[in-house]
């Protein structure tokens, strides 16, 4: 029997509906079912042995849809394998210091779900337009410039890895 997963995700500008699609794409090749779907529009976990949660980092919190999904899903989460990614660094060239932020303000967001013990924790590079920004946010960006530093290679180099995990 094939495993089935399901991919929910959360995503301001479609960068992380980009990358959940890509990890689809993965986990299939190497012969999984898999789902993506927007994790507002999930209305059971029933049929998935295991759920990979990806949002990106906004504001220094994780995004608040991702965030509902796990509150309203623990009883059920807790039985099923969980992978975590999330989209974080945007700017270019690669900024250590804002790869560490990034990683503390995820941490820190999941340590209020303590009873959550995903298979695996993962973070991206994401990405940045400033044309897709509404008000205040487009004033408050300045003029940084648009960037996107997902590492395709390496999220599928990570998808290929928890799929060896979820068999």
């Amino acid at each position: 029997m094939t495993t089935k997963i399901l991919i929910g995700y959360a995503t301001r500008y479609g960068s992380t509906q980009e990358v959940s699609e890509v990890i689809a794409s993965t986990l299939r090749e190497a012969g999984f079912e898999v789902d993506v779907k927007l994790v507002q529009e999930i209305k059971s976990l029933s049929d998935y042995k295991a759920v990979i949660l990806g949002a990106p980092l906004f504001m220094f919190h994780w995004h608040k849809d991702v965030l509902r999904f796990l509150s309203r899903n623990q009883k059920i989460l807790l039985d099923t394998q969980v992978a975590i990614f999330s989209l974080g660094p945007t700017h270019d060239p690669y900024d250590e210091q804002e790869w560490r932020d990034s990683w503390s303000q995820l941490n820190k967001e999941l340590e209020n779900y303590s009873w959550l013990m995903p298979v695996e924790i993962e973070m991206f590079g994401g990405r940045y337009d400033p044309d897709l920004l509404k008000f205040p946010l487009k004033m408050m960006a300045g003029k940084t410039p648009a960037s996107d530093i997902r590492d395709w290679d390496m999220i599928r180099a990570w998808a290929d890895k928890l799929g060896g995990k979820l068999k």
